[in-house]
């Protein structure tokens, strides 16, 4: 099964808690998502919003460097892409295409001249905020949030520049809409849901959703279970539920999958990489074409990275 995730907070956890890529209790490592051929996974450098200026900056740096000693270790197993040539590479070998992202423009640590150093690291994406304020601008969850900030709007323009894509997950209303305005090539959500089935302020409304879509953006739907429903009472259908009103919107080549695992608490039905070929079963059964559950499962998501 090919399967394409644009975001996880795997590679931070095992900093953090020591563990290694190739066998842990974490949602996610390389033996148990071996299954999946080929198979790209974003691994997020996650910011915590405690963290500001040189801090941040030094911890999107043990990050990197936690990925890089993966890769030492498990290089039969775990290759970084930061070009196509490297994903059809690590295709062809069979091994997981690592991605390094950003989740949290606070990693630059109010530089942007760090941009560049973020292009070197082989960073495609960007999470401009977290939850709470940046120095780019305001989160989801900022109780009277701005947009960009004018340092904000410079590093949107550099890291178009340099062709590393701009993510909204997380961004407050304001500053989603600045960049929709803003910016002058497609950008994403790599782990976001519909606002129309679940009321948080992470989901993206069905205007935003558009406004992705007509830039040619993608956007993951998310396994995180108060993102899936209300009542945080959330499973496999529920899933399928936030698919389907994407897909509604005219989502069929904007819909990807953003799991978040080692980030969140996942639905009922979920213990980790292992249940992401059951989601694709699942959808199967309620009669998705085959063609459409490739787009979703990997097809869109390449192609949005592989056109940076």
């Amino acid at each position: 099964m090919n399967y394409f995730d644009l975001h996880c907070d795997t590679i931070a956890e095992c900093w953090k808690q020591k563990k290694d890529l190739w066998d842990n209790d974490l949602h996610l490592c390389l033996k148990r998502g071996a299954a999946y051929h080929p198979w790209l996974q974003c691994f997020a450098a996650w910011i915590p919003d405690e963290l500001r200026g040189e801090a941040a900056y030094r911890y999107f740096e043990a990050v990197y460097g936690e990925l890089l000693r993966q890769e030492t270790l498990h290089g039969d197993k775990l290759k970084v892409c930061r070009d196509e040539e490297d994903f059809q590479e690590a295709a062809r070998t069979g091994k997981c295409g690592a991605i390094f992202t950003v989740e949290g423009g606070a990693a630059l640590g109010g530089r942007l001249e760090r941009v560049d150093r973020l292009k070197e690291c082989g960073v495609k994406a960007v999470t401009l905020t977290w939850n709470a304020s940046c120095e780019i601008g305001d989160g989801a969850e900022v109780a009277h949030p701005k947009g960009l900030t004018p340092f904000g709007r410079e590093v949107v323009r550099e890291l178009e520049r340099n062709r590393i894509a701009v993510d909204v997950s997380h961004a407050g209303e304001p500053l989603f809409w600045e960049v929709a305005e803003r910016a002058q090539r497609p950008f994403l959500a790599t782990h976001s849901n519909a606002r129309a089935l679940c009321n948080n302020p992470r989901n993206l409304t069905d205007s935003q959703f558009c406004a992705i879509r007509d830039r040619g953006g993608v956007v993951g739907v998310t396994f995180v279970r108060r993102f899936l429903d209300d009542s945080w009472e959330a499973g496999m259908d529920d899933l399928l539920r936030h698919i389907e009103h994407f897909l509604s919107l005219g989502g069929e080549k904007t819909v990807a999958l953003g799991g978040d695992f080692d980030g969140t608490d996942l639905p009922d039905g979920m213990t980790g990489v292992e249940s992401v070929e059951a989601l694709g079963d699942c959808m199967l059964r309620h009669n998705y074409p085959e063609s459409l559950v490739q787009a979703i499962f990997f097809d869109n998501a390449y192609r949005f990275f592989t056109s940076l």
